[in-house]
């Protein structure tokens, strides 16, 4: 009975002593500083805050403890990377110890069990879908222009009518709109309208799936405690979500397969994995369900991300008179009388360019990246990190790392202007798409769908605040998850150029 009593207390202050030890104790690293946690529950308390925007409350907790804090969430051990010194380190000089995925519950259910791309574990497998993706899905970027600018040129013309009226644009709505008509062309070969049945139920889609990777389980934190998830509701709201997505892929699929679909003049990304599936071209059996896990990268990695950077762009322009009158001037003076900014006439604008990193850099869609997990135990800038640790590199502290950048919280595309640093996974300064081997393949895309977008809404119209608005009423409030998008719409007035 005393044994049982006393049982509690001795797992609390081994736990305790677990989450706090960060001396060199007997030549061996202690684990990097970090704020004392909670029995049991370590630091979920925190991070589960009624106000906690993640990437902003890790980024504070940086500037108390250091680029490296070591956190308990749950029973999972959690480093927190924010640096771009110390992302190098992970990301480059140990990748190979920090390059797996963890198996966290609903990315695992809604990715048939994490054969997909993202959110795969490091394997032969996972190497081989990698070589699959760059090679026959994401080197493609050109084929598919002519579905990109015509997308735009769409876009244009609905903001046009807009602008007759004088009518307010309410730009987040039109961008959404805008990048998943692009991903469904790309995709699936298909364009859904802008309001009716289907395109409600794609976008209605897209949602849930995006709350479900974003969610939190007890049964990833807490393995004996899995049962909670079907008493809170997460695992059936879980189930069928990942069932309705399943009909949607395989309603796809049937109509790729179907004898009678008329051929179409450029493949799209379903075409093409069918078409490896029965060539037998791949090292393993690619089954229907490793073809939807792949849709589900398309889906939902391929449409947020471009409507959110494009938003954000537009935000810091408006709040930055200067920067916004600098980037119409060279639009409009290398396009001319043209009526179109195509993608070869994008290579011209510089500043544009500098823009979109100068959005990387202070508002990534992706703050956290996508999560990591050490393979084995190892060592980083003098600490230990466990095997099976998950990793979060905070990109978006990283844009504000004073040893990485001049005034970090000023929005200044100069800074790019006769740079070198780019956001291609080789400068850890500007890592929105991250870096190593599991930096992101579909970049080229989707930096081509925010260029041409921007390019257009800046070559066509003036930009004005709604009526009562001024520059100090745009906001950067966010919707927490793992794309953050603008909490209010971006609702602007669109003055047609003559």
């Amino acid at each position: 009975m005393i044994f049982l009593l006393s049982l509690p207390l001795f797992l609390f202050i081994l736990l305790k002593r677990s989450t706090t030890t960060n001396g060199n104790l007997n030549g061996v690293l202690p684990f990097p500083p970090g704020p004392p946690g909670l029995p049991l529950i370590g630091h979920l308390h925190m991070l589960m805050s009624d106000n906690s925007v993640p990437h902003i409350f890790l980024y504070k907790l940086s500037q108390k403890y250091g680029p490296l804090v070591f956190l308990r969430f749950g029973f999972k051990p959690t480093l927190v990377v924010s640096s771009a010194k110390m992302a190098e380190a992970v990301m480059k000089t140990h990748d190979l110890d920090f390059c797996s995925r963890p198996s966290l519950c609903g990315a695992r259910r809604l990715s048939y069990n994490a054969s997909d791309l993202s959110f795969s574990p490091y394997s032969d497998y996972w190497r081989e879908m990698r070589k699959l993706c760059v090679v026959h899905l994401f080197s493609r970027v050109q084929k598919y222009r002519p579905i990109r600018e015509d997308e735009v040129a769409r876009l244009v013309q609905k903001i046009c009518r807009l602008s007759i009226d004088s009518k307010p644009v309410n730009l987040s709505e039109a961008m959404m709109c805008l990048s998943n008509s692009i991903i469904c062309r790309v995709g699936f070969g298909k364009r859904y309208d802008d309001e009716g049945a289907e395109r409600s139920r794609f976008d209605g889609l897209l949602k849930e799936s995006e709350a479900m990777l974003s969610c939190f389980s007890f049964s990833d934190y807490f393995p004996f405690m899995g049962w909670v998830d079907r008493f809170t509701g997460f695992f059936s709201r879980l189930e069928k979500t990942s069932k309705e997505l399943d009909i949607f892929y395989q309603q796809l699929i049937n109509e790729h397969l179907d004898p009678n679909r008329q051929k179409p003049e450029q493949e799209d990304i379903l075409d093409v994995l069918l078409r490896i599936q029965k060539d037998r071209d791949f090292p393993f059996d690619l089954t229907i369900d490793h073809i939807k896990a792949i849709l589900m990268d398309v889906f939902i990695a391929g449409t947020d991300t471009t409507a959110a950077t494009v938003i954000w762009a537009m935000c810091f322009l408006m709040i930055n008179p200067k920067c916004l009158k600098k980037t119409l001037a060279e639009v409009r003076d290398l396009i001319g009388t043209k009526g179109f900014v195509n993608e070869e006439d994008i290579q011209g604008l510089t500043y544009l360019k500098a823009v979109i990193k100068e959005t990387f850099r202070l508002q990534t869609t992706v703050p956290l990246l996508v999560p990591r997990e050490t393979l084995r135990k190892c060592s980083v800038g003098g600490y230990q990190v466990p095997a099976k640790t998950l990793v979060y590199v905070n990109a978006w502290a990283i844009g504000r790392d004073p040893e990485a950048w001049e005034n970090p919280e000023e929005f200044c595309p100069e800074r790019f202007i006769g740079s070198s640093i780019d956001y291609k996974g080789l400068n850890f300064e500007l890592i929105p798409f991250g870096a190593g081997r599991r930096v992101c393949p579909g970049m080229h895309m989707g930096v081509a769908a925010v260029e041409l977008a921007l390019a257009n809404l800046l070559y066509k119209f003036d930009w004005e605040m709604s009526t009562g608005m001024n520059k100090k009423d745009i906001d950067f409030d966010v919707v927490p998850g793992l794309t953050t998008h603008k909490k209010n719409a971006l609702i602007l007035v669109a003055r047609k150029i003559k």
